[in-house]
């Protein structure tokens, strides 16, 4: 693996070379004496870590760190100021302007040492759990690769079902793993093939058949992982067509021996579906939809969901026009 790359700006030579004499067994090293070049490098090599001085001729530490947050390609550089400036007024204004941390000179070799192990350590974990969200809304994606005209769907019932489960009492932790899982319910349908899932009109019996496979398909893809978050949407991909009456697919489960999480999708899944525009239909109107799940309710859904689902419905249409003026921006 490559070492990470620092950039550290100071105008007094003596001081770039006690950070070179101890940072350089460890990192590659960038150094500038004067902010411009300081920026130019850092647009240049988009280094991980920023070691800046404030007191500088020309543009200063504090214009500095300002100019790389404005900039799209820098913005995201953490900046540590390494100054003498140590009032508590010159800290507060460096926090301000976008800084991650700040030390004072003279400066202590183990503790330089420490401040950029750790922000590198966080820049790394920043990057790993994007890389992990990027790759959770891929496998969302592929559910519905061949079905051109969900637009936002999985998205938006996503966050129709983390509200459904913040009311009924779920942890703040354990509703947002359920709006990151719950996109991937119909992971399964990237192996039912594409005659099914375009086909324009009904499905007959033995469509109906390979298309029902794609929960079970959906499951065995997902449970290979150990995470939880995968463990959950292998849970929700296998259970979200179960019916509390029994009547539903693929083991013909019921009541409460369907996972909650499996549940809860159902019907933010359903709401969204009836709710949205397809080629085939057009939106049906909120009160039409509600009566329709109503009726449904204690043989598809289970009732005690069902009425929550109705009494945070204020919410639900709150998420609703916001999805809405996504989609339209």
């Amino acid at each position: 693996m490559l070492p990470a790359r620092l950039l550290i700006v100071d105008d007094e030579p003596a001081n770039l070379a006690v950070l070179r004499q101890i940072l350089e067994p460890h990192y590659a090293l960038l150094f500038a004496r004067h902010g411009a070049d300081a920026l130019e490098l850092a647009r240049r090599h988009h280094p991980n870590l920023i070691l800046l001085d404030i007191e500088m001729p020309g543009l200063d530490g504090y214009s500095v760190c300002r100019a790389l947050k404005a900039d799209p390609q820098t913005e995201a550089i953490p900046v540590i100021f390494v100054t003498a400036l140590s009032e508590l007024d010159d800290e507060e204004l460096g926090f301000e302007v976008g800084c991650v941390d700040y030390l004072v000179k003279p400066v202590s070799a183990g503790i330089v040492r420490a401040r950029v192990r750790a922000h590198l350590s966080l820049v790394q974990a920043k990057q790993l759990d994007k890389s992990y969200r990027d790759a959770l809304a891929m496998l969302a994606k592929a559910g519905h690769y061949n079905d051109s005209d969900t637009g936002m769907h999985v998205w938006r019932m996503a966050a129709y079902a983390r509200a459904l489960a913040e009311a009924i009492g779920w942890s703040a932790s354990r509703c947002e793993l359920l709006e990151l899982a719950a996109p991937m319910h119909d992971t399964g349908k990237i192996g039912i093939p594409d005659a099914i899932l375009r086909k324009p009109g009904k499905l007959d019996a033995d469509e109906w058949t390979i298309m029902r496979t794609h929960s079970q398909l959906g499951h065995d893809i997902l449970v290979s992982s150990d995470a939880p978050i995968f463990q959950l949407a292998a849970e929700i991909a296998l259970c979200h067509h179960e019916h509390w009456n029994g009547g539903g697919y693929p083991h013909g489960l019921s009541g409460e021996a369907i996972p909650e999480s499996a549940r809860i999708v159902a019907i933010a899944d359903v709401f969204d579906a009836l709710t949205m525009k397809r080629p085939y239909k057009e939106a049906w109107p909120i009160e039409q939809t509600l009566a329709t799940m109503q009726v449904s309710s204690g043989e598809q859904f289970e009732p005690r969901l069902m009425t929550c689902f109705i009494e945070i419905l204020p919410r639900i249409l709150e998420i609703k026009a916001e999805w809405e003026r996504r989609e339209g921006a």
